[in-house]
């Protein structure tokens, strides 16, 4: 640059040091909105132990009587029984320890309190956990205890309307929503696309969901694509859940303990644990959780849906 064209003022290196500079709260991509739990209605624990007691079906003895002639009939007599070992969920524990150094706290704590935004993504790594765990977990998750009669198969792979319509067939007495990947919810909607029959959407609880036959369709990325919440591959294999939620509807419900010391929301509490001799300040984070399914019809399973099936909707 030539003498004529330099600009004698003060450049934007030197500018930059006296700038303030507007910053975000910390930003952890692998969040997400955990709908299940928002849309699951849940049941406080007095003492972590939920016992679901049962009729036994098919074999009572009760009778009734029908008759325009009720006086000279003999009413009949009879009780209903009850299940003498029914199942107890006693609730799981997902826990962690955060430390944060007071010197690193202490200083550098403004705009953003640096002791609340560590225990923010604490709460929210623990919540992401209670949801895979509602879906996946082994003893109480909704995958492995759907009952057998309430599995199917998709038709073709894709899931289609028939498919969801099958579903409601196995969950008719009032059923609240349908669980899947986002790329299940997408195949679907590829195969309503195909049909000419493009399902309507719907404003609920602070987010825009797809229906079918008026039943949302929540989406959840636990609900694992080949065994994974991201997976790479354009085809992969998942699954889809209509549930029933309620107590009184005898559905499924999420369960917590009530009135921990230090709850922070509903099962979860978070406790000082003291500042140890080198200045760090430690938290125990504990989230109570699992869930009951009150009747085996309160939940069904679509299962091994293909979510890589893609058209050129322009042939004719």
């Amino acid at each position: 640059m030539s003498e004529e064209t330099k600009i004698n003022a003060l450049g934007k290196a030197a500018a930059y040091q006296l700038a303030n500079v507007t910053k975000t709260r910390p930003q952890f991509g692998s969040l997400t909105p955990k709908w299940l739990p928002r849309f699951l209605e849940f049941k406080g624990l007095e003492a972590g132990v939920y016992r679901v007691n049962k009729v036994v079906e098919g074999n009572t003895p009760l009778d009734v009587l029908c008759s325009s002639k009720a006086k000279s009939d003999v009413i009949p007599q009879g009780f209903v029984d009850y299940e003498t070992k029914p199942r107890e969920y006693i609730l799981n524990s997902i826990s962690t320890i955060l430390n944060i150094d007071t010197k690193i706290s202490d200083v550098y704590s403004a705009p953003y309190d640096q002791i609340k935004e560590q225990l923010h993504l604490a709460v929210e790594s623990l919540k992401e956990r209670q949801e895979s765990q509602l879906v996946n977990n082994d003893d109480y998750g909704l995958l492995k205890n759907a009952a057998d009669s309430q599995r199917i198969q998709s038709r073709n792979g894709a899931p289609t309307p028939d498919d969801l319509d099958e579903l409601i067939s196995k969950v008719w007495k009032e059923p609240s929503f349908f669980l899947a990947h986002p790329r299940a919810i997408a195949a679907f909607e590829r195969e309503c696309t195909r049909r000419g029959v493009p399902p309507v959407t719907a404003n609920i609880g602070g987010g825009t969901f797809i229906l079918w036959r008026g039943i949302p369709l929540i989406p959840s990325d636990k609900l694992f694509v080949d065994g994974l919440r991201n997976p790479k591959s354009q085809s992969g294999k998942t699954n889809i859940l209509l549930i029933r939620t309620g107590e009184a509807k005898r559905g499924v419900i999420g369960l917590y303990q009530a009135g921990l010391p230090g709850e922070q929301s509903r099962g979860l509490s978070v406790r000082f644990r003291g500042i140890d001799d080198k200045g760090v300040a430690s938290y125990l984070l504990s989230l109570y959780c699992s869930a009951a399914i009150l009747a085996d019809d309160a939940l069904a399973v679509l299962e091994d849906v293909e979510v890589g099936e893609y058209y050129d909707y322009n042939q004719k």
